[in-house]
């Protein structure tokens, strides 16, 4: 059998791209953090753990639905393009849900009185223009938060299913067939809600000698 050496490496770059972009995120995130003490300490953190989680819930959901499939579908095109779009858009909705949670939380069990959520929300969004973020999307997550904001009650949000709106997102977005996707809602809704479940045992951790006067 005649080996197309071209069509080969393209898959192999393809596989280790998408396998970089995926795990490289899982142990950069592991030591980032030692502590959260500045304003900037803390966009870096929302803008990490929005990102880490929104991919790794996606990618991982793609890979266990397509199975041995996966590797042939990530030279399909068409394809490429639905995750990159998917991608984006779960990910400004997990920005916003981290941003009101994080401030939310500080707010209620750390006394913060300047609630810096929207200037830095809008900071991380704008900077992410230059990493590949069209204007459709980022006009559509902008809108979307601060329709949101305007009902977030800070003093309590963290504690009522904070995470709902990027949970749905994933769901919403994943491209896989929706006659699949209504199979897995539950077991895509559960891999999220985890998710954020070791990013908010992380935040109170690192935040836990942290106190506004």
């Amino acid at each position: 059998m005649k080996l197309n050496l071209d069509k080969l490496r393209n898959t192999l770059r393809t596989t280790l791209i998408d396998l970089w972009e995926y795990v490289i995120p899982i142990w950069k995130i592991s030591g980032l953090f030692k502590r959260i003490k500045s304003k900037k300490d803390l966009e870096n953190f929302i803008q990490e753990r929005s990102a880490h989680v929104s991919q790794t819930t996606l990618y991982g959901y793609l890979k266990t639905r397509i199975g041995v499939k996966y590797i042939a579908m990530m030279e399909d095109e068409v394809f490429l393009k639905s995750i990159n779009i998917a991608k984006w858009n779960i990910y400004v909705v997990a920005l916003a849900d981290c941003a009101f949670y994080v401030f939310s939380y500080l707010v209620s069990e750390k006394n913060l009185k300047e609630n810096d959520c929207k200037e830095i929300f809008l900071n991380i969004l704008e900077n992410e223009k230059k990493n590949g973020l069209s204007d459709e999307i980022f006009d559509r997550g902008k809108k979307n938060f601060l329709d949101r904001i305007n009902k977030v009650n800070f003093s309590n949000y963290y504690l009522n299913d904070p995470f709902k709106e990027s949970g749905q997102a994933l769901y919403y977005w994943s491209p896989i067939a929706d006659e699949l996707k209504s199979l897995d809602k539950k077991i895509v809704l559960n891999s999220i809600h985890l998710k954020w479940g070791l990013m908010k045992d992380e935040f109170k951790k690192l935040t836990k000698d942290l106190k506004f006067n």
